[in-house]
């Protein structure tokens, strides 16, 4: 689902995670530019990120990673329904980040150009990952160092015009289940591949036999023609969450006591609208 401002979609992403124990969202740059916004309201959304942010030279990527932050901190606070203020990203050895307190809700992260994406899920763990579609893959030679032996046969045995396309689909699928279980770049993407079609893959080992059970999913979309996007949900198999609100989950003084500290309401929130 698209959710294009601060005042977008949210009970969508809440309904999705109580239907299907994930959800996927996304972002245009364009329409999503917490950057705008005063610096103490953006300092205040974007916390321990802040100095990060303020590190970074190149405008676009200033603008690329407020936005993203901004929005991941915004879709956890739907889920947990806290104020986005509050929410405190951390991040793990290869950069994959997770919510400090709160780990039955599970997040992933990515994003190319205009594009945004955000991964949720109270099952398990996820991943997600997006390229450009028209992205060049094939023709530079990286198939061999992305493909298993039995994924490479199966790019050569199609149409010349087909296997970039592919090659992206599969690059995507790869990205996304490394984030899943928190590998990154570090597990060799020669060890496992991918197959399928119409949106659903299956994870296979080199030669290509099966390589996981009913616990994984994994699903692959376009959006708007120009970006490729795909998603790894792994299921620890004691079910979803179904209240994800944090309040439940604490002793109600203590609740109390940090309303108190931090405020019920975002101090910087202007209700008027989505603009910034």
């Amino acid at each position: 689902m698209r959710i294009s401002g601060p005042n977008g979609a949210w009970d969508r992403v809440v309904d999705d995670l109580n239907t299907y124990g994930a959800a996927l969202l996304y972002a245009l740059l364009r329409d999503w530019r917490p950057d705008q916004a005063g610096a103490p309201r953006l300092r205040a959304l974007l916390g321990r990120d802040w100095a990060r942010y303020l590190e970074l030279t190149n405008p676009e990527v200033r603008a690329r990673y407020a936005a993203s932050r901004v929005l991941l901190k915004y879709a956890a606070a739907a889920v947990l329904k806290v104020p986005a203020h509050a929410i405190e990203l951390c991040y793990g050895p290869t950069g994959r980040p997770y919510l400090r307190g709160y780990d039955a809700v599970d997040i992933s992260l990515s994003h190319t150009d205009e594009l945004l994406l955000i991964g949720v899920t109270t099952r398990g763990v996820i991943g997600v990952d997006a390229e450009r579609a028209d992205r060049l893959m094939y023709q530079r030679g990286l198939g061999k160092h992305v493909c298993t032996p039995h994924e490479a046969r199966m790019l050569e045995e199609l149409p010349p015009e087909d296997r970039n396309d592919k090659l992206i689909r599969i690059w995507t699928l790869k990205e996304a289940y490394s984030k899943a279980i928190g590998q990154g770049m570090q597990f060799r993407f020669t060890d496992f591949g991918f197959a399928g079609a119409s949106g659903r893959a299956t994870l296979f080992r080199p030669d290509g036999e099966e390589g996981t059970g009913a616990e994984w999913e994994f699903r692959t979309y376009t959006i708007g023609g120009e970006y490729v996007v795909s998603a790894a949900v792994g299921d620890r198999g004691f079910g979803g969450t179904e209240d994800t609100a944090a309040d439940t989950m604490l002793d109600p003084g203590l609740v109390d006591a940090l309303t108190e500290a931090l405020g019920a309401d975002d101090p910087y929130a202007d209700d008027s609208g989505d603009d910034w």
